[in-house]
């Protein structure tokens, strides 16, 4: 019985390589096609399969959102994965080896794009962008990859990265020549600006908001600028090509919807912090990493915010992985 076993398994074995061995690419990893759901999803909300993409990360529910541009030029959700690991705590990266997850606006271009990462599939983020480095802001290789582990990355499983790496590489092939991601400490609302109001971060993510703000109300990708050392938006692709980041500004108003908005949450925020008592405020972690030196097993495990079912090593753990071929030998 076992003998019949062991041959009827290499036989299938055999049969499912001849079959496949002409389909063979579409098994790399950097070349798989997208789920058909997910196809049909953009179907359902008039986006094309290589329609533009825009991505936003939120450390705080360490949520991925994959946005998609519509037949109208607006885009709209596709699909929010969550995070597998992100390393630090709330706050811009600042330095090399500080072990933060950026935080900011940056873009991608198709060279960014590492088919042959060692974490499964990466997506350079493009840090230090114009921002960070007027700022004396310093770091390299800050990736969203595969493989549940961070230093400073924003992690996904496996599965994941290569479903996020499959969109990028549609919009590129539909001719996006680069696309955004804006990553934020948390999701930019009165509540949470209220309770973060006593953070040493908090002017940068009232600066952050305002380009959250925009995609908003436009549901379009602001255009990115730095003068003056921070951030602008709602100015033309033109004025913002144009600036020096430790330039001067032109002068800045708002649309009036984002004003709108910005003003009227900015508002409510103040509000809800008067209202609150001492103990709901957020804290700030006292974790702290001395740059260059070998991270100890402690320190790493609370720096680390992992989903639940993988180890350190990025591997899932608590649940059986079978093969095609199990069966047989049971």
């Amino acid at each position: 019985m076992f003998v019949r076993r062991i041959v009827t398994a290499a036989a299938l074995a055999t049969a499912l390589l001849t079959v496949s061995a002409c389909q063979y690419e579409d098994m790399i990893p950097a070349d798989a096609p997208l789920p058909a759901d997910l196809v049909r999803a953009m179907k359902a909300n008039g986006m094309g399969e290589n329609s533009p993409i825009l991505v936003r990360l939120f450390k705080e529910e360490s949520d991925l959102e994959i946005w998609k541009q519509k037949t109208d030029g607006t885009y709209a959700l596709l699909k929010t994965y969550e995070i597998c690991a992100w390393s630090g705590k709330l706050g811009p990266k600042k330095k090399e080896g500080d072990r933060q997850a950026p935080e900011g606006f940056y873009t991608v271009t198709p060279a960014q794009l590492n088919p042959n990462s060692n974490y499964h599939l990466a997506i350079n983020m493009g840090y230090p962008n114009a921002y960070d480095r007027a700022n004396g802001r310093t770091g390299s290789h800050l990736m969203i990859h595969g493989s549940c582990n961070s230093s400073g990355c924003y992690a996904m499983d496996d599965e994941q990265v290569q479903e996020i790496y499959a969109l990028a590489r549609h919009s590129f092939e539909g001719g996006q020549r680069a696309f955004q991601i804006q990553a934020y400490p948390f999701r930019m609302t009165p509540k949470n600006m209220a309770r973060h109001k006593n953070s040493e971060h908090y002017d940068f993510w009232k600066m952050l908001k305002k380009g959250s703000d925009h995609f908003e109300i436009t549901q379009r990708p602001p255009n990115v600028g730095v003068c003056e050392r921070g951030y602008i938006f709602d100015q033309t692709a033109e004025t913002v090509a144009g600036l020096r980041p430790n330039g001067p500004c032109p002068e800045v108003e708002m649309a009036p919807q984002i004003a709108a908005k910005h003003h009227a949450e900015e508002a409510e925020a103040e509000k809800i912090a008067a209202r609150m008592a001492p103990s709901e405020f957020a804290t700030s972690s006292t974790f702290t990493y001395r740059t260059g030196q070998p991270i100890s097993a402690e320190a790493y495990a609370q720096e680390q915010h992992r989903r639940e079912g993988y180890d350190r090593d990025g591997n899932r753990v608590g649940g059986a992985q079978g093969s095609i071929f199990s069966s047989f030998f049971d």
